[in-house]
């Protein structure tokens, strides 16, 4: 049972980095509590597979490439609920340039129709490396394609 709720993360930041957002989008519940606030100062939000996935797909093909790299993989669960904390290195790429941030993420999973589906993703910001301008340039390649 561990294996799969390990597996929905790792089939969401794979999906990421495959821009396929009908896998990112089939290991979410029916609403996610999404926070990146330590990172870029937004509130935590309540969106939807559908806006999470939208969101991702106007930023990520900015980049040439991305590679999400998981790690510490801790898991807590009870019946329905599991409750995962574990590292993420996220390197991202346009041309030779990389922009690097490594954090922790602390995701609650849901069992849903013998599904577990991420309700709540929260990222705590550690650091940044490289390139931090190619967000900027991302965002704006991104608009043009």
């Amino acid at each position: 049972m561990e294996q799969a709720i390990i597996q929905a993360i790792t089939t969401l930041f794979a999906g990421a980095d495959e821009r396929n957002w009908q896998k990112v989008k089939g290991v979410m519940g029916e609403t996610v509590l999404l926070d990146y606030s330590s990172m870029n100062g937004n509130a935590a939000s309540s969106l939807t597979p559908l806006q999470i996935a939208g969101s991702w797909a106007a930023f990520l093909p900015g980049f040439d490439k991305t590679h999400h790299q998981l790690s510490d993989f801790k898991v807590a669960k009870n019946d329905t609920v599991a409750t995962v904390n574990f590292s993420g290195k996220a390197t991202h790429w346009i041309g030779n340039d990389s922009w690097v941030v490594e954090g922790t993420y602390d995701v609650k999973l849901l069992l849903q129709n013998d599904q577990w589906l991420i309700a709540v993703m929260k990222f705590n910001f550690e650091k940044q490396s490289g390139h931090t301008g190619l967000p900027a340039l991302a965002t704006e390649r991104a608009k043009m394609r």
